[in-house]
């Protein structure tokens, strides 16, 4: 993942196949009433995202570890 800012309110964002699958199908999931639970694959794979996200706002900011 990595995240570009335009201006105040634009980001440009690059994403691999797996994370935007993943983010669609949590949206879809949510979207469609989330009944059930997400299988542990899921649950796994929407965290590594949400870790590939933290790594790349922080080096947005210049916070990221060295």
């Amino acid at each position: 993942m990595h995240i570009e800012k335009k201006n105040n309110l634009v980001f440009h964002i690059t994403l691999s196949g797996y994370e935007l699958a993943t983010l669609i199908s949590s949206a879809r999931w949510v979207a469609e009433g989330a009944k059930g639970r997400l299988t542990e694959e899921a649950v796994s794979q929407l965290k590594q995202v949400v870790s590939n996200y933290d790594k790349a706002t922080l080096k947005l900011s210049g916070r990221e570890s060295k």
